[in-house]
């Protein structure tokens, strides 16, 4: 394979294993909701959800370890925890997610079967991808990533295109903040510090040796890929906003049927009655390489726990689908709200694991990167016990109190003085 067709087979894969349920689903509403403020809450959602997860493939190519290798600065203990914290989300959020959006969108519309069929049949499909995983980043990248790129781009280009009502003014606040928060459920950057690993051991078993030629193919591709995610999302964000005075959103309506009900009515005024058809094909093929993407990423970390056992692959792809199955019984909205608090409470630590892992050895020593990740961990805590105790005065002054508190980014302010002081003193 020639060097170009294997980069933009590697950055096809990845834009896929990006590109799931949240991705597909969150855009259009949020630019519907947003309206004449599209361009803001894009700016918002293209930081969480495009901009700090191809940090974190650009930290991978320079580490080109596992998961581990990004915390293993702070300590081993804390690096195992936090990997296994990390895995056991994945498989237990975002994969299960990607079923249930396949279910409700592009399944049940059309066959009406139960969730447990759809799950049933969709995790053991994602099975035989896994077990089969030295085909994997070929195959994604060769024929289902074109696939999903050609439908998006159809829709998002004859959407774009068609004569418009005038948009309404936005009821956003902080239509910028609102983008920020919305990009935290794509779970993007969770994300990468998972698909990045499983690009590595691929392109390892691809025969690729020379550790300058993996960090310059993963870094193009990283860039790559997330080129695609930002035409993709300001294009279905835009849509969203285009079409917020001509499609009707009950407002009664679960979030999750509201954001299908979007969709489903722009497939239908873009490309007609055949829109359906591309809108089951599009979200079951975007999902389903979601799936792999995080199966293999989880089934890879616990065979290296056990010493490279193909056994340890084989049952935490066996049980990781299990789960999958178990969970993708809920809706897509329910797996939605569950994941608010762990969001809030993991993914701070994930995103300052990524800068640090991007900054030079000099500034990010081994006490830079215990000291942010302690102040981080704390301020993400407070805000996930905030989530369950809404009302609670000590927590409500709090967020008052420290900048961006109201917006979920208590954390943002102390870990960067964190990072900047401890570095001062320490050079002192």
């Amino acid at each position: 394979m020639s060097k170009n067709k294997e980069l933009f087979v590697t950055a096809f894969a990845l834009f896929s294993m990006f590109f799931g349920a949240g991705n597909l689903l969150l855009p259009p509403l949020l630019g519907y909701q947003a309206t004449d403020q599209w361009h803001w809450v894009t700016l918002g959602f293209m930081i969480t959800a495009v901009v700090i997860p191809i940090f974190g493939i650009l930290a991978h190519a320079r580490l080109q370890g596992s998961m581990f290798d990004f915390g293993k600065k702070v300590s081993p203990v804390f690096s195992s925890i936090f990997c296994i914290i990390i895995y056991i989300i994945s498989v237990t959020i975002p994969s299960p997610r990607t079923a249930a959006a396949t279910h409700e969108i592009s399944i049940f519309p059309n066959f009406g079967t139960t969730p447990l069929l759809t799950s049933s049949i969709y995790f053991a499909l994602v099975l035989v991808f896994v077990l089969n995983r030295s085909r994997i980043l070929n195959f994604i990248g060769k024929f289902l990533t074109p696939l999903i790129v050609l439908i998006l781009l159809t829709i998002i280009g004859i959407g774009l295109f068609m004569p418009h009502a005038v948009v309404d003014a936005s009821s956003f606040k902080t239509p910028l903040f609102e983008g920020l928060k919305e990009g935290y459920q794509t779970f993007d950057a969770i994300g990468a510090i998972v698909i990045g690993g499983v690009i590595i051991i691929s392109l390892n078993l691809k025969g690729h040796d020379s550790f300058e030629e993996k960090k310059k193919l993963i870094a193009k591709s990283g860039w790559i890929a997330g080129f695609g995610l930002f035409v993709i999302y300001a294009g279905l964000i835009l849509l969203g906003s285009y079409f917020s005075n001509e499609i009707y959103i009950d407002t009664a309506m679960s979030g999750d049927m509201k954001r299908a009900t979007l969709l489903r009515g722009i497939s239908l005024a873009t490309l007609g009655n055949i829109g359906t058809a591309f809108l089951s094909v599009l979200v079951a093929l975007a999902c389903f390489t979601t799936a792999v993407g995080i199966t293999t990423g989880t089934a890879d970390y616990f065979k290296g726990l056990f010493n490279n056992s193909k056994e340890a692959y084989t049952i935490t792809a066996v049980v990781a689908c299990l789960i999958g199955i178990l969970v993708g019984q809920l809706d897509f909205h329910d797996i939605i709200v569950i994941a608010i608090p762990v969001l809030k409470f993991i993914y701070p630590i994930a995103i300052v694991l990524i800068f640090l892992n991007i900054t030079s050895e000099k500034f990010a020593t081994p006490i830079v990167f215990r000291t942010v990740v302690l102040v981080t961990f704390i301020f993400g805590l407070l805000d996930a016990i905030h989530f369950f105790y809404p009302q609670n005065s000590l927590l409500l002054n709090f967020r008052k109190m420290m900048p961006l508190g109201t917006h979920d980014f208590a954390w943002v302010l102390p870990a960067l003085l964190t990072f900047v002081l401890v570095g001062f003193f320490q050079k002192k």
